[in-house]
């Protein structure tokens, strides 16, 4: 039996620039589903079985930041976003938001699929039974094999990119992890982006997960080095 391709929706209005990401997709192996505006991408994500989304944000009618916070009412769905301007605000608003990357146009479509193929990795990876499948740190109980974090005992839901960080600094708590070791551990030797990406995942985690994020008790920021989970371990 032949595996199953993952599937993957690519949003854009500009022609050529869907033609040209969907050819190279299918060439890697995906199948591809596509739309040229967010209405029938959010559509599409919300009625087809989706591993991926690639979403511009120049959009018409609504742009891809709304088409992204409507997915993250409801999903977890990974979303890599595609933008013609380099403005650091924008991949800042994106990541904010729940993105799991960012590309800037014009890119590679090797690079482009490069990154695809590391945030399923990263999908893959969160959704595989860990050897510890539960740990529970202070006010957080985090279950590796249902992929499902609750603090006080409420479901927190976390993009698969926060939930491998999270990961890899809760079964280390004390432990100082710098930008890079996170980078290579959660995204892996082959990714594009910045560093300081993390800073950012960060902060949605502190979000997330703290009771005061501006005074953060569980993800500690040791400066000038990196950052440690300092949550105490009961079990």
């Amino acid at each position: 039996m032949f595996p199953v391709p993952e599937r993957i929706l690519v949003v854009d209005d500009e022609p050529s620039i869907l033609e040209l990401v969907a050819y190279n997709l299918r060439r890697a192996g995906f199948e591809v589903l596509t739309a040229d505006n967010g209405e029938d991408g959010l559509r599409i994500a919300r009625e087809e079985e989706i591993d991926l989304v690639i979403l511009d944000v120049m959009l018409p009618g609504i742009d891809g930041f709304e088409v992204l916070r409507a997915l993250r009412r409801h999903s977890e769905l990974p979303v890599l976003m595609l933008t013609a301007r380099g403005e650091e605000i924008d991949r800042v608003v994106g990541f904010e938001i729940g993105a799991d990357d960012y590309v800037t146009k014009p890119f590679s479509p090797r690079e482009l699929t490069g990154r695809v193929k590391a945030i399923l990795r990263r999908a893959r990876r969160s959704a595989e039974p860990q050897d510890q499948d539960t740990l529970v740190l202070g006010p957080l109980t985090i279950n590796f094999a249902s992929y499902e974090v609750l603090r006080d005992g409420r479901r927190v839901d976390l993009t698969p990119t926060e939930f491998q960080i999270l990961g890899v600094l809760a079964r280390s708590p004390g432990r100082v992890f710098t930008r890079d070791e996170l980078v290579d551990r959660v995204m892996g030797p082959d990714f594009y982006g910045d560093v300081r990406t993390v800073d950012v995942h960060i902060r949605h985690l502190r979000a997330k997960l703290e009771e005061n994020p501006s005074e953060p008790r569980l993800i500690e920021t040791v400066r000038g080095v990196g950052y440690r989970f300092a949550g105490p371990r009961r079990r």
